[in-house]
């Protein structure tokens, strides 16, 4: 497969920071609205939570997370990084994946649900057992986003691990080179 020259590596890499920006800034931003916000005063207000969650989740954090999946295959098809050449990599994909499989099944149907439940209950919805759950699942899910996205952000820097299938030759003390 045809690799790309350094101008097209560093487009792409650029694309895939700007993707990692909006789904961590995303997060963050979820993710601190959850737990700074005091509670609404009025259903107009918690409304306007609900609806910023899903604009949030819908218009940032969704295709931030999609298009450095996109952008990372395409790094790793296109340049020396492979797909299974290296460790890091190989979890980044398992957590890209896993965070996406997440937020489609756990935390995509919670903020998109709790503006219906305010329509209903109004502000009440705050003693609802469902609106409760869903609150939780958010917090739970973000935490768990957020804390994996900071994860693949540091082994991207630090790119930690040894290539798969290869071994580290160290060199006897006092030689090393």
């Amino acid at each position: 497969m045809k690799k790309l020259g350094r101008t097209g590596q560093r487009v792409i890499k650029i694309v895939h920071i700007f993707f990692a920006s909006l789904w961590v800034g995303g997060a963050v931003s979820l993710n601190a609205a959850l737990l700074l916000l005091g509670p609404a005063e009025t259903m107009g207000e918690l409304l306007g939570y609900n609806y910023a969650a899903m604009i949030i989740d819908d218009a940032i954090i969704i295709p931030g997370a999609m298009g450095c999946l996109l952008t990372g295959l395409f790094i790793s098809g296109f340049t020396h990084w492979g797909f299974f050449k290296y460790r890091w990599v190989l979890v980044k994909y398992v957590l890209t994946v896993l965070c996406i499989v997440v937020g489609i099944v756990v935390l995509g149907p919670t903020v998109n649900n709790q503006p219906a439940i305010t329509m209903e209950l109004g502000i009440a919805a705050y003693g609802d057992p469902e609106y409760h759950a869903n609150y939780v699942h958010c917090l739970m899910g973000g935490a768990f986003q957020l804390t994996a996205i900071l994860f693949m952000l540091s082994i991207s820097s630090l790119k930690p691990w040894n290539r798969t299938g290869k071994t580290v030759e160290v060199a006897p003390a006092g030689e090393a080179g």
